[in-house]
């Protein structure tokens, strides 16, 4: 196996002065003296036009808003010493890569900045061209960990070359390369040791995948079947190929138009001028293709780029380069959805497998032709190709190229380095798309929402406490619409007979799923009419009031349910709803429950086993929160000793690591079994957030940090701390991915995932970036929380 990086290093940073946090995973180390380390990026960077410039852009960019207070990002940039460039950004050096004294003068800077930590430098053959003994010094007089990122791998090298590239391996700690292809050239070819490499793919955008038809109108390209290009013209990419390939085309498909997109490459416009741009605009007049090709001459801002690539019916790659080791330009129109048709550099016949797109020979119109000819006239394997891109691209997002090369900083560098993840803000985006004028529809495919999959009570009630949370924390008044419209759909489910059906399609009628259990649906209706009810005193008064009668309708008939999972949500609705307004009928109601599960414990938990089953399941933390509200209601004992005990154990199995993993749907864990930490997926976002619920009950009640610190590792689970370094939380459109499996993301985002997603954060938000939060629990947090991590070491 390659080595990928991983997290070895608990979440933990010693100082002799307190600590203020002012946000869950925040430090404010302006009161220590602690000083982060730096990574310093040797690469071209913008206004410099390449694509090396854009990417390392797009990393940093990526780096600073995935991670907070966990390290600095410093630049020195690449040029030429008659190429000087006006950067907007803050430059630390500048390495004229054909002055010799530059390389010396950047590497004593290096070796005397103590607070360096890394150098990392982006690294393609042409940008040290006739200067590579200079940059092989460079490399071998540097005193610290480096890092070389290989954008051009090329195999079969000659003596000469291979002894360079030797050389630069005997001279640094690590390479990153962009396919699985490179590495294996990296070992075959150069011999470069396994553990030295580190596959990382190049980065792609999230793209919220705007309607097609709504873009070609904003651009004036209705009607138009649109194939297209990008990326700084030369010779290279070989646009000839498609615009001979378009004779075929425009035969069969007269409304096809070919986008250019993209300014000439500097290096070549300042060598040639326009030359090869103007070749190909005769030929397409000499071919009578004018109405058929556009050039958009010039370097898209990335938004508009991307509204470019999701327009496009089909992207086309046809360079004739047989070496380049990945392309950006390719990526990006893969993750915006276009179907790919692409010559077989590495990249793309490592990626273009499985219906993921396809592959035709170098310079072959031809081929081009009836490709896009197959493609343009059957949308359903254009739709296809463009879903499985989508998916294989997933984990190349920038946020997870991000957590990959900040876990390979980790392990690299000193102690100093410790990850902390920046909370992203609250985006309702997602959350509202999937809410009609009825409900919340129940499923999504990606980030779209899927009607005909229609709705159920559980994400309508699930909805409705997350909108109560938020309406708490912000007193948004937009807020009581969407309550209104969850708390409408469960009444519409109200039965004469006091229950809750759970599933109606997308014409409104009731399904023949309502035939099955539906005793955790009604608790969970429950749940959700009890919290709504706690926030009385907040609501519309005609709300309010109805919102009480429907509770006591609800709970008429409901002793007759024993369903452990309903029990507990049943006894979280009452307590919510007494918060407002106590009774003796709901503490009485409390209590059956609560005694149910106290008999439930007291038959299958012993001394290794505190627990209310013979296994662990679903929605496992609901039963000891559960307890810990009857509790806080009734002040029996009991009660508070169950749940504590519960809690404890369930944390014990499912944190390990200085990480979550909740218990798999793939296998549930019984009595008598070790928890197999190693067998993973099945891991979904609901129970994450449950668990931080839950957490966040236990510490307004017991005040032990630890279970502060948990919270704030279980969110990070969503944040991409996870066995797969991977986002769960999607920041681009604010909605969750349904799964984490063993070796992918489920990208669909539904309303369960979603709406557990923001639960959690709203929790988080009220727990750790509160205001009104006692200032000696925020000074002491931190101390505490470094205590904790040591003892679970």
């Amino acid at each position: 196996m390659r080595t990928k990086p991983s997290i070895k290093r608990s979440h933990i940073v010693s100082t002799k002065k307190r600590l203020q946090i002012s946000s869950y995973n925040e430090l404010n180390f302006q009161r220590t003296k602690i000083k982060l380390a730096e990574i310093l990026f040797v690469t071209t960077f913008p206004p410099r036009e390449c694509g090396i410039a854009t990417y390392s852009q797009d990393l940093i960019l990526a780096l600073n808003n995935k991670f907070k207070k966990s390290f600095v990002l410093k630049i020195a940039a690449l040029e030429l010493q008659n190429e000087k460039h006006d950067y907007k950004e803050y430059i630390y050096a500048v390495l004229e890569t054909d002055n010799p004294g530059s390389y010396i003068k950047l590497a004593e800077n290096i070796n005397k900045n103590t607070a360096i930590e890394i150098v990392l430098i982006q690294h393609e053959f042409g940008l040290f061209r006739t200067n590579e003994a200079d940059f092989i010094s460079f490399l071998k007089s540097i005193h610290k960990p480096k890092i070389v990122v290989c954008h051009t791998v090329l195999p079969r090298p000659d003596e000469k070359f291979k002894k360079q590239v030797q050389e630069i391996n005997d001279s640094v700690d690590a390479f990153v390369v962009m396919t699985n292809n490179s590495a294996r050239i990296l070992e075959n070819d150069y011999q470069v040791l396994q553990e030295k490499i580190t596959v990382i793919p190049h980065g792609t955008h999230l793209v919220e995948h705007s309607n097609k038809e709504v873009l070609k109108e904003k651009y004036k390209l209705t009607g138009r079947k649109i194939i297209s290009t990008f990326g700084l013209l030369s010779s290279g990419k070989s646009i000839e190929t498609s615009i001979d390939a378009l004779q075929t085309i425009v035969k069969k498909e007269p409304e096809v138009l070919f986008l250019v997109i993209g300014k000439t490459h500097p290096t070549v416009f300042k060598n040639e001028g326009e030359k090869y741009r103007n070749s190909l605009e005769a030929k397409i007049v000499a071919l009578k293709l004018q109405n058929n090709v556009k050039f958009i001459n010039k370097y898209l801002p990335l938004e508009e780029l991307l509204e470019y690539l999701q327009l496009t019916d089909i992207y086309l790659f046809t360079s004739k380069d047989r070496n380049p080791a990945v392309s950006g330009t390719f990526s990006y129109a893969i993750s915006c959805g276009c179907p790919i048709i692409s010559t077989p550099i590495p990249h793309a016949v490592e990626v273009l497998q499985n219906g993921t797109g396809i592959i035709i020979d170098f310079e072959s119109p031809k081929q081009l032709a009836e490709q896009v000819v197959l493609l343009l006239k059957n949308e359903k394997l254009r739709k296809s190709i463009a879903a499985n891109g989508i998916h294989k691209l997933a984990p190349t997002a920038w946020e997870n190229s991000a957590i990959a090369h900040a876990t390979l900083f980790e392990k690299m560098g000193s102690k100093r380095i410790i990850l902390r993840y920046r909370t992203p803000e609250i985006n309702l985006n997602h959350f509202k798309n999937l809410t009609t004028d009825f409900g919340m529809i129940q499923f999504s495919i990606i980030n779209q929402p899927n009607l005909d999959s229609g709705y159920t009570i559980d994400d309508n009630a699930r909805a409705l406490v997350a909108m109560c949370q938020h309406y708490e924390l912000t007193n948004d008044e937009a807020d009581l619409e969407y309550i209104n419209r969850y708390f409408n759909f469960i009444k519409f489910c109200y039965q004469p007979d006091g229950s809750f059906l759970n599933y109606v399609d997308e014409n409104k009628e009731f399904t023949k799923q309502n035939s099955e259990n539906l005793d955790d649906a009604n608790g969970r209706t429950i749940w959700a009419l009890g919290y709504l009810n706690s926030i009385a005193h907040l609501l519309p008064a005609e709300l309010s009031n109805n919102a009480e009668l429907l509770m006591h309708k609800a709970l008429k008939k409901v002793r007759k349910i024993d369903s452990t999972r309903a029990m507990a949500f049943i006894i979280k609705g009452i307590y919510y709803s007494d918060l407002n307004k106590s009774s003796i009928q709901n503490k009485s109601l409390i209590q059956h429950f609560a005694n149910k599960l106290v008999q439930m414990y007291k038959h299958e938990a012993k001394d290794n086993w505190p627990w209310f089953e013979s296994y662990l399941t679903y929605a496992n933390s609901i039963l000891p929160e559960a307890m810990l509200c009857a509790y806080l209601i009734t002040d029996e004992t009991i009660y508070k000793d169950i749940a504590k005990k519960s809690f404890d154990f369930l944390l014990s199995k499912i944190y390990r690591n200085n990480g979550i993993k909740v218990i798999s749907n793939k296998g549930w864990f019984t009595n008598g079994e070790e928890v197999d930490h190693e067998k993973v997926g099945g891991e979904q976002p609901i129970d994450v957030a449950y668990t931080i619920l839950a957490l966040s009950k236990f510490y307004t009640v017991f005040k032990e940090e630890k279970y502060l610190h948990k919270m704030e590792i279980g969110f990070s689970w969503f944040l991409g701390k996870n066995h797969l370094n991977q986002i769960i939380y999607n920041p681009c459109t604010g909605g969750c991915y349904d799964g984490l499996e063993d070796k992918y993301v489920n990208l669909n985002q539904g309303a369960e995932s979603t709406v557990s997603y923001l639960m959690a954060r709203l929790t988080m938000e009220k727990y750790f970036n509160q205001k009104d939060k006692k200032s000696t629990e925020k000074m002491t947090f931190h101390k505490k929380a470094i205590k904790i991590q040591n003892q679970e070491r």
